[in-house]
């Protein structure tokens, strides 16, 4: 009697928690990793140099301005070269170079550069940077880069003009290859608030990045100034400021509720669906229909005592095939695994992923963002 009651009680447990509905915990990021801090950005510079040590991989002649630039060069180490003169020049190549600091970076810092040939050099592989001044829009210089370059691709060709290339030759790294000669000034110290730029706009994302800041300063610490930032008063002290900002850094905040999306990549033919993405109850049907048509050539001959010529007649065969794809049925609701799969079932491509995809959100039954990039 014990254990029947035991089990009805376990029984009546269970059946009790078959009937509760699960609370999913809304997903929480920290503070700086959904936010931008305004004033605190990266500064992209860009330079002109010459890649020189190159394997005969360089410019061809045509290509003026790497000769012109080599020339220049010479000169000032006092090497004198006629205005006229034309050095064929196959192991140097004409490159534009790179590169993004922060703001405050000091005098000395080191930063990664990206080297990128402008001319018609074949491969960087093997190559040297000379000393190249980094500008900013201001004109003016705030690194200088110099180093043995990093390629990740390689081309080979054989002398019947036959050959491979693998990723991109033309285009190399220099890990720590500039180093800041000039600060970028920035007033982010002196600003009476912090500006935090939301990644992803959203009205209840800033209103929760108020209320989790004002939570642990005191109120009216944070405001939120509509769906893009939030405005939040700090020290003007620099060492407070610090301190301050890593208090940020620590506030996890919850996300509001963003729109599902679907990224096509046109160029690659990929397709991401975010993993909520649903589709209301919707028919499908997708045929293939594949033509083909073959040319061939028939010669046509006189009898051998006839006056007529010999001609060739062009005869074309012509062959349709009809996929046979029939048409089903989406429930409401219907998830990402159950799209994939049945999708999957039709045998369709990338491309005609895209087309269901793009016709079910005209029909107003995905319940997605469609983004091309």
């Amino acid at each position: 009697m014990k254990k029947l009651c035991a089990f009805l009680l376990l029984f009546s447990g269970l059946l009790l928690l078959s009937q509760v509905k699960v609370a999913h915990a809304k997903p929480a990021r920290m503070l700086l990793d959904i936010t931008d801090i305004q004033g605190l950005r990266k500064n992209q510079l860009v330079g002109y140099g010459l890649v020189v040590g190159l394997d005969g991989t360089g410019d061809k002649n045509q290509v003026k301005f790497t000769s012109q630039s080599m020339v220049n060069m010479l000169q000032q180490f006092g090497v004198t070269l006629d205005d006229r003169t034309n050095p064929k020049l196959k192991n140097v190549a004409a490159v534009t170079v790179t590169a993004d600091i922060m703001p405050q970076a000091g005098k000395g810092q080191l930063v990664n550069v990206t080297v990128s040939s402008i001319g018609d050099a074949k491969s960087l592989r093997g190559g040297t940077l000379l000393l190249t001044p980094l500008k900013g829009l201001d004109g003016q210089i705030y690194a200088t880069a110099q180093g043995n370059l990093v390629v990740g691709g390689i081309k080979a060709q054989g002398t019947s003009g036959s050959s491979i290339t693998v990723n991109t030759p033309t285009t190399g790294t220099i890990p720590n290859g500039a180093i800041v000669e000039q600060e970028i000034g920035s007033d982010f110290i002196e600003q009476k608030d912090v500006i935090l730029n939301l990644k992803r706009p959203n009205f209840k994302t800033a209103r929760n990045i108020e209320v989790a800041i004002n939570d642990l300063f005191g109120p009216d610490v944070a405001r939120a100034q509509g769906q893009h930032r939030v405005a939040v008063a700090a020290p003007t002290d620099a060492r407070q400021r610090v301190t301050f900002m890593s208090m940020l850094e620590e506030i996890e905040v919850e996300l509001g509720r963003s729109k599902q999306r679907v990224v096509f990549n046109s160029r690659t033919g990929t397709v991401v669906m975010g993993a909520n993405v649903k589709v209301r109850k919707a028919a499908v049907s997708h045929g293939n229909l594949t033509v083909t048509i073959v040319e061939s050539s028939n010669v046509s001959q006189p009898n051998a005592f006839g006056q007529g010529n010999t001609v060739t007649t062009p005869e074309s065969s012509i062959y349709i095939e009809k996929g046979e794809n029939p048409m089903f049925v989406w429930p409401e609701g219907t998830s990402l695994d159950v799209i994939v799969k049945a999708i999957n079932s039709l045998g369709a491509a990338p491309d005609d992923l895209m087309s269901i995809l793009q016709s079910l959100h005209e029909a107003g039954s995905l319940e997605a963002e469609l983004v091309v990039i």
